[in-house]
C-alpha cells in the first residue's frame, strides 16, 4: 500500500513568545505558540483584535523577532537571524499583502509590480503577475484610477511577482465590500493553487475560514484551536 508522503514543513514554531515593554508596562502579545505549516497549505488565522495574530505573522515573516522560543522557515532560524539575514529572507522567500495597499500613487500598476521584480532572484514579468490576478487590461492605470479591490489585487501581483514560497496576508479584505473581497480571495486561491505558495491569511471574517485547508484560532496570545476543513468552499460560495 502506498502511503503518501506529506509535503515538507515550511514553518514551525515552538514556545514562541513576544513581550512588548512600554516603561513599566508589559504586554504579552504571544504566550508560547506551537505551529506548523506545510508547503502549499492555505491557512486562515482567526481571532479577536489583540489575540496575537499579527504579531505571529510579523515574526514568521521576518519583520519582528520573538522574545523567546523558536521560529523556523525551512532551515532558516528566524529567531536568531541578523537584520541582514532577515532582509534577505523577506526579499527572497516572502510575499506580503496588507489591509492597506501601499501602492506608489505616481506609478502605474505595471510599474508598482516592477519595483519588486527588479530586486528579486527569479521574478515573473509584471504583466504575467497582473494577468494572474485578473488585471491584464488595467496594468497601465494608476492607483487613483483603480477601485479598492483592484488596488489590492495589484498588491497581490506585486507580492507574487518574485515567486515567493510563502504569501502572508494581514486582513487583505478588511477594507473591502463582499463582492470585491471575493475577487481578492479568488486571486489568493489562484496563486496558492498555481504556484504552491504556502498562504496564511489573517481575517476577522469567520466566513473566510471555509476556503482554507486549516483554520487556526488565536485567543489571548495563544493558539486556542486548530480545525481542518474536510471540504473547502470556493470564495464565491462563502457567506460573507
Amino acid at each position: 500500500m502506498n502511503v503518501e508522503t506529506p509535503p515538507p514543513l515550511v514553518f514551525r514554531t515552538s514556545k514562541l513568545a513576544k513581550v512588548y515593554r512600554t516603561g513599566e508596562v508589559e504586554v504579552h502579545a504571544l504566550r508560547g505558540v506551537d505551529f506548523e505549516a506545510r508547503a502549499g497549505e492555505f491557512v486562515v488565522l482567526l481571532g479577536p483584535s489583540g489575540s496575537g495574530k499579527s504579531t505571529f505573522l510579523n515574526i514568521i515573516g521576518g519583520l519582528d523577532r520573538p522574545s523567546s522560543g523558536d521560529a523556523w522557515f525551512q532551515d532558516h532560524d528566524l529567531a536568531r537571524s541578523s537584520d541582514a539575514e532577515l532582509t534577505v529572507y523577506r526579499r527572497d522567500h516572502v510575499g506580503f499583502v496588507f489591509q492597506f495597499y501601499n501602492l506608489v500613487p505616481s506609478l502605474s500598476a505595471r510599474e508598482n509590480v516592477r519595483l519588486v521584480t527588479e530586486i528579486a532572484r527569479n521574478p515573473m514579468r509584471p504583466e504575467e503577475a497582473l494577468d494572474i490576478v485578473g488585471l491584464g487590461d488595467r496594468m497601465d492605470h494608476f492607483p487613483a484610477q483603480l477601485s479598492g479591490g483592484e488596488q489590492q489585487r495589484v498588491a497581490i501581483a506585486r507580492a507574487i511577482a518574485k515567486r515567493p514560497e510563502v504569501l502572508l496576508c494581514d486582513e487583505p479584505t478588511g477594507a473591502l465590500d463582499s463582492k470585491t473581497g471575493v475577487k481578492v480571495l479568488e486571486a489568493l486561491m489562484r496563486v496558492n493553487e498555481a504556484f504552491g505558495a504556502t498562504t496564511l491569511v489573517i481575517t476577522h471574517n469567520a466566513g473566510i475560514a471555509a476556503i482554507a485547508h486549516r483554520v487556526v484560532r488565536f485567543a489571548d496570545g495563544r493558539i486556542h484551536a486548530v480545525e481542518e476543513n474536510a471540504g473547502r468552499l470556493r470564495p464565491e460560495e462563502i457567506t460573507w
